[in-house]
């Protein structure tokens, strides 16, 4: 079955309907799926432990940036599916459309993200111009009473 579409052109172009992919072509996308999401983990614990482990502010930061990489990460690995189609394409059958609102959400995380780390990065800059260091038990022991 093919769909009529206009091109820039107000041409009419024949394109194929998205077919079923065979059996083991899903097999492997799955599994490709399925490092992806662990990849995604992985970067997630790597900055998790960063922002345990390290006990300079800036490399607590860019922990932080690492892991809120591998949440994206692996929020878009999780909410891509196999056979849909974008909703701006014409002529569709029903039901075959990808679902825009985890794509949204997705684009908002990483805006508010790149504004957190902006905000903390400001943040970092106003403690060292207070503290000769950026290392938290210096700056602790310093604040203390």
């Amino acid at each position: 079955m093919h769909r009529r579409t206009f091109t820039f052109l107000h041409r009419i172009q024949e394109i194929p309907a998205p077919t079923a992919p065979a059996a083991g072509a899903v097999r492997a996308l799955e599994r490709k799926q399925t490092v992806l999401e662990a990849f995604a983990l992985a970067t997630i614990l790597i900055g998790f432990l960063g922002i345990i482990l390290k006990r300079n502010v800036l490399m607590k930061i860019i922990a932080m940036d690492i892991m809120s990489t591998g949440v994206i990460s692996y929020f878009v690995t999780s909410a891509a599916r196999k056979g849909m189609i974008t909703p701006i394409a014409g002529g569709a059958p029903e039901g075959a459309f990808a679902d825009p609102v985890p794509q949204a959400v997705i684009l908002t995380a990483i805006v508010i993200g790149f504004s957190i780390l902006a905000l903390m990065l400001v943040c970092a800059m106003k403690l060292s111009r207070d503290n000769p260091t950026l290392d938290i038990d210096d700056i602790e022991r310093r604040q203390a009473p």
